[in-house]
């Protein structure tokens, strides 16, 4: 769930659902390739894979990228960077809405009851963008704010993040295509607004000192 209000960035700078491609009809040649696509990452997914996807399924914050940074990035150790990153999730949700309510897509799993997922399902249509798919994105240029030098890394894990919702069979391929601008767009006005500056500088402060400690540590 996220906040009425946004915290940095609102629905009428984003135009989430003005600046999307229409996502294929239910019956149209790429969408049966795209529910193809999901068999064939049912038929394959090992249970590590699988493992992985469920746990993903079930975080959402700027903290998924743990082991590209350390043990030591959780909340309990960076309070200030979680309430940072909270903020921002929170503009996820409020900047995809538009879109999900707008394009109203069915999932995959219930236009194809054929498909087996292994992550949380729903029976509402609101399938593109993937919440979970822009959460990832987003969350990532945000912690490139903070540590550019492991940007590479980041965005790799970013896009396994996202990979994960079709390891799980509850997204499109092209639902993951949608979350990827919509999150790159969201990033590019918070990024300009000094509020998100200023929030930013706290966390990054939070983050490097933690970051300076453990090299010291070692």
């Amino acid at each position: 769930m996220h906040a009425k209000d946004p915290s940095f960035v609102s629905t009428e700078e984003t135009q989430a659902f003005h600046i999307l491609l229409a996502p294929s009809a239910a019956q149209s040649d790429k969408t049966r390739a795209e529910l193809a696509e999901l068999h064939r990452f049912e038929d394959t997914r090992s249970d590590t894979q699988k493992a992985a996807a469920m746990a993903d399924d079930k975080e959402e914050s700027i903290f998924i990228f743990k082991q590209q940074i350390g043990e030591w990035f959780n909340a309990q150790t960076l309070p200030q960077t979680a309430a940072f990153g909270t903020r921002v999730k929170n503009d996820e949700g409020i900047n995809t809405a538009p879109a999900k309510k707008g394009f109203a897509r069915v999932r995959p799993y219930n236009l194809d009851t054929s498909l087996h997922p292994v992550c949380v399902t729903k029976t509402i249509d609101d399938s593109y963008p993937s919440g979970h798919a822009t959460t990832g994105y987003l969350m990532a240029l945000t912690l490139i704010d903070m540590l550019p030098e492991k940007r590479d890394a980041i965005l790799a894990r970013a896009d396994d993040y996202a990979n994960n919702r079709l390891i799980c069979g509850v997204h499109f391929r092209s639902d993951i295509e949608a979350s990827k601008l919509v999150a790159y767009t969201i990033h590019a006005v918070m990024a300009n607004k000094p509020q998100y500056q200023q929030e930013l500088a706290v966390a990054r402060a939070e983050l490097q000192s933690h970051m300076a400690d453990t090299a010291q540590s070692k």
